[in-house]
């Protein structure tokens, strides 16, 4: 069967003439209700994606199987999620790919370790909020199936990491900088340490806090996101963008030189 079929149990985005998305997972004989209309899930299942589905009043709806980028934002979530313009960001501030053993500490609503398992990585995640843990946990499975390598912990990642010679180490927490020395025995050399962060204050506490531990190749950045209308003539920006969600910061895990071998600036 085509790929291009859509079929019963699959989530899909339905999207009104106004914009608006409605992610749904597709049920035989079921049925769902916008005050544009009742679409029937029968008419979208043997549908082709990008077809135009119509309800009982006649209005149209386009059907599309969602992006990443539509679930993390229409997802159930218990904790707010990383946007993903910043998602994108830390697979590449934090250099993630096949294999990579990665501690993500925070887990939220899940968005990120989607994300960090979709690019290959295995993920161990500590979480001190049960809820938390299980509503990520479902929305991974629900986006990625069972079978991927995520094992989330209920545990406070600022009283120790049991893991050795990981990869990369993501934060996604109100106070990182308590993470610090446990990250610096947990990463191994080279490894990447990346927290996200919504203030200045704290990332400047989380800069302070590796230049006293064996890190250095720190970088902060924030990422703005600024869409356009073009229509025709009318060229110009979007009235409304996603400007400021957050600071990323990382930085790499060094060998701690001995005194006597320290480097000097004139060297």
């Amino acid at each position: 069967m085509s790929n291009a079929i859509l079929n019963a149990g699959e989530r899909v985005m339905l999207i009104d003439a106004k914009d608006r998305h409605y992610l749904i997972t597709l049920r035989a004989d079921a049925a769902f209700h916008t005050h544009a209309g009742i679409i029937q899930h029968n008419d979208v299942i043997g549908a082709e994606e990008g077809s135009i589905i119509r309800g009982n009043t006649e209005r149209s709806f386009l059907v599309l199987r969602p992006t990443m980028s539509d679930v993390v934002l229409k997802m159930p979530r218990g904790a707010q999620v990383i946007y993903p313009k910043d998602l994108g960001t830390i697979l590449m501030q934090a250099d993630i790919g096949p294999g990579m053993r990665v501690l993500e500490a925070g887990v939220g609503s899940g968005a990120l370790s989607m994300t960090l398992l979709r690019a290959g990585a295995l993920i161990t995640g500590y979480e001190i909020r049960e809820d938390f843990a299980e509503q990520a946990t479902k929305n991974v499975h629900d986006m990625l199936g069972t079978d991927v390598a995520y094992d989330i912990q209920i545990r406070d990642v600022t009283l120790g990491i049991d893991e050795r010679d990981l990869d990369r180490i993501i934060l996604d927490m109100p106070e990182p900088w308590d993470v610090v020395k446990h990250a610096e025995l947990a990463l191994r050399p080279g490894g990447i340490l990346l927290a996200y962060l919504p203030t200045i204050n704290q990332t400047q506490l989380l800069r302070e806090t590796l230049r006293q531990f064996s890190f250095g190749m720190e970088e902060t950045v924030e990422i703005l996101r600024r869409t356009w209308h073009i229509d025709g003539r009318s060229v110009r920006p979007d009235h409304r963008m996603v400007a400021h969600t957050g600071f990323l910061t990382s930085a790499r895990r060094l060998v701690r030189r001995n005194e006597n071998e320290a480097v000097s600036e004139n060297d």
